[in-house]
């Protein structure tokens, strides 16, 4: 019999659900309240949703402090999202790096151009900074073969995570990676 997944509930909305939906936080030994991202840090947890509606209610109502059951101290609520977004950033970038390294992604106008055209992509991550133009061209091939495409970062920053110069666009061409990737960035997203 399958083992059922552990529900949470949000210290913002309450709503229930899977813990691995949503946010995590721990104390650090002084207390102070610190986002887990990858949800490996030990102690006890306290969950929000990925959304800034949802911390910002968990923040104004107190809800740290009831949950780990005293008093903890809390990063002012624009300073906790900047930490998040930078620390899921990270994340971010590194699974980009890791699907490059493992051969299941690809970079350069060229090659992202023929990899949508052959339908092998599974997910199409453009720069944010991107050209119009050249927007609208990737986006309208991504259309035809039914890609999803999310924007991240800029392209100096892109190309700089697959260890290249400046980058517009990468494709994901493993769907592991692709998946995995599209759930971190929609959290990301979730905090702007």
């Amino acid at each position: 019999m399958a083992k059922a997944d552990p529900q949470r509930s949000c210290l913002g909305c309450r709503e229930v659900k899977p813990k691995d939906d949503l946010l995590r936080f721990v104390l650090d030994p002084e207390r102070v309240v610190f986002p887990d991202i990858a949800r490996k840090l030990p102690g006890r947890g306290a969950y929000t949703c990925y959304s800034r509606s949802c911390l910002a209610s968990a923040i104004s109502k107190r809800q740290f402090s009831r949950s780990f059951k005293g008093e903890v101290t809390l990063l002012p609520a624009d300073e906790l999202i900047s930490m998040i977004t930078r620390l899921q950033e990270e994340r971010i970038t590194s699974f980009i790096s890791m699907a490059n390294k493992a051969g299941k992604a690809v970079s350069g106008s060229d090659k992202v151009m023929d990899a949508l055209r052959k339908g092998t992509v599974a997910l199409l991550v453009l720069a944010g900074d991107i050209s119009q133009d050249s927007r609208s061209r990737f986006t309208a091939i991504a259309e035809k073969t039914g890609v999803k495409v999310i924007d991240f970062s800029l392209k100096e920053r892109l190309g700089a995570t697959l260890g290249k110069e400046i980058r517009t666009a990468v494709a994901v061409i493993s769907l592991p990676f692709a998946d995995a990737l599209d759930r971190e960035l929609t959290r990301y997203w979730n905090f702007f």
